[in-house]
């Protein structure tokens, strides 16, 4: 069943390292001592350089007065919560009046039970991992006599609101987005999954900066194959710094020279929560609102989740625009370059004479034209960008107007070039997710538009379609359902069929026939309104 199954791994996973040379590196496996002020000394050792931290000293009422401190980041924790669950009940409850009395040895435990009033607890003798747990905003309490740190969830930097994402943005459906914290994004595709077979796995990630990893599958429905090589993937990693999902894509991917991406992305819960059930594996990074996805298969640029919520008619035409769209920004500019360059005969002899005029006073070839107007599109778009929202807009809608319509009558371009390109940009935007693969694979077909005509623009797709099907992503093939053919996947590809006809997985991701939900077989009958039970 598994003979499909292929992984194109790289011979060498790419490390980006250096020398080991923080505060304590030697010692991680060092133990702490039964003597408080010798915890305290090694703890300043690593940390006391920082104005945030703090080393908080005190007398605890125990079964006697016991010497405790405990430190943590002021930046990255909660005080106000550490003050009013941890110091306030060790120094106000008096055990000796309630007679409670337990020896020394115990003490450790009477507290961790008995005394803090704190949701989650764990215990650590290790200085290096303490000192990690303190760096992702825990608190560490140590008491004189124990060897042993309690470690107190604390964490209290600020988090952003869940709002809607500004890249899938829909008219109808859940408009809640992941945001920074890998904690809430958990949340969120929990609320979406209420099921105990939904697993999430914790990794951690980056010699220096320790980015917590989780992935997320649903036990018996993803492949277990998958699952294993996504955790091999992500344990081959050696990098200094996870800053952004990106980084783990570019790490993991079974291609990485490929211009097509084989790892998804999305902002979305519902979109990722939908991927689960088919039997993919998502990626959470903790620091970014970008959930990664794999397999991930190329009809999936054209599927978003409100195709989902509506009627399957409308999408199913909305869907093929899309796959149209993504056709026309790429050739119109190879297929304008070819025949007006070396294929007059195919253009009517009326716009052929208009055309001819317009490219009269241009001084360039129409090849260098076409370069250079797609150009100072892609310098408005990345301006249009990285500008502050208000000014962007401006800048994009004015820049185009201005420059457009003064290229135009300076002779630089002609109006058709400038038409042309017009609706290449605009097609572009309702593919967003491969603009990286669309810009080059445009650049690709001019090239080769200029040298060979509509020869080179066949050329380019047979080249372009070959590496497609070359493509894999965690054994899947990229081009699924369509290359190889799997011909009960295509209700929900190029057309999306009614949900009630989408009774299965998708195979090409499990690699197994399973339905989705038993009587879904059949098309659903109209209530019989002239029944006893209605």
């Amino acid at each position: 069943m598994f003979k499909k199954f292929r992984f194109h791994r790289k011979k060498k996973q790419l490390k980006v390292t250096a020398p080991d040379t923080e505060p304590g590196a030697k010692g991680k496996d060092e133990k702490f001592e039964l003597n408080v002020e010798n915890n305290i000394n090694r703890l300043r050792m690593l940390f006391d350089v920082n104005d945030d931290v703090v080393f908080r000293e005190f007398v605890a009422f125990i079964d006697k007065p016991v010497k405790v401190f405990i430190c943590y980041f002021s930046t990255i924790a909660n005080s106000e919560y550490i003050n009013e669950f941890v110091v306030k009940p060790l120094q106000e409850r008096n055990f000796i009046n309630n007679q409670v009395i337990l020896p020394q040895d115990n003490i450790l435990e009477m507290v961790k039970n008995n005394v803090l009033d704190v949701g989650s607890l764990s215990e650590n003798t290790t200085l290096q991992s303490v000192a990690d747990q303190i760096l992702s905003g825990k608190a560490a309490l140590f008491i004189d006599g124990s060897d042993t740190a309690l470690i107190i969830e604390a964490q209290g930097y600020a988090k952003r609101n869940v709002t809607e994402p500004d890249t899938e943005s829909v008219v109808r459906g859940p408009r809640e987005g992941f945001t920074e914290d890998i904690e809430v994004n958990t949340g969120l595709i929990r609320r979406k999954i209420v099921n105990s077979k939904l697993i999430f796995e914790k990794f951690t990630i980056g010699k220096q900066t320790h980015t917590k990893i989780r992935i997320a599958y649903i036990e018996g429905i993803a492949n277990r194959k998958v699952v294993q090589e996504v955790k091999t993937r992500l344990q081959d990693i050696d990098i200094d710094s996870i800053l952004e999902s990106g980084y783990i894509e570019q790490l993991i991917e079974d291609h990485p020279t490929s211009i097509f991406p084989t790892v998804g992305n999305s902002e979305k819960p519902d979109i990722i929560a939908a991927r689960l059930l088919e039997g993919k594996v998502a990626i959470l990074c903790d620091g970014t609102p970008f959930v990664l996805s794999v397999p991930y298969m190329f009809i999936e640029n054209f599927q978003i989740s409100e195709d989902y919520y509506s009627r399957p008619y409308f999408a199913s035409a909305i869907r093929l625009l899309r796959l149209l769209s993504l056709f026309l920004t790429v050739t119109i500019p190879a297929f304008y370059v070819a025949l007006t360059s070396y294929h007059h005969a195919m253009i009517p002899t009326v716009l052929l004479t208009s055309m001819a005029a317009a490219e009269e006073t241009v001084p360039f070839p129409v090849l260098i034209e076409t370069l250079l107007i797609g150009i100072a599109f892609e310098i408005l778009r990345e301006a249009g960008v990285r500008l502050p929202r208000p000014v962007g807009s401006a800048i994009s809608i004015v820049g185009a107007l201005i420059i457009g319509e003064g290229a135009v009558q300076a002779g630089l371009v002609s109006a058709p070039m400038v038409i042309a390109m017009a609706l290449t940009g605009i097609s572009s935007f309702i593919v967003p997710a491969i603009n990286d693969a669309v810009v080059l694979s445009r650049l690709f077909f001019v090239l080769l538009a200029g040298v060979l005509g509509l020869y080179g623009v066949l050329i380019g797709f047979l080249i372009i379609l070959a590496h497609m099907c070359s493509l894999r992503s965690f054994g899947t093939p990229y081009l699924a359902p369509h290359a190889p053919i799997i011909l009960r996947e295509w209700k929900d590809t190029l057309i999306r069929a009614p949900l009630w006809k989408m009774n299965q997985r998708p195979q090409s991701i499990t690699w197994e026939h399973e339905t989705k939900r038993q009587g879904s077989h059949q098309k659903p009958q109209p209530p019989d309104n002239g029944s006893e039970e209605s």
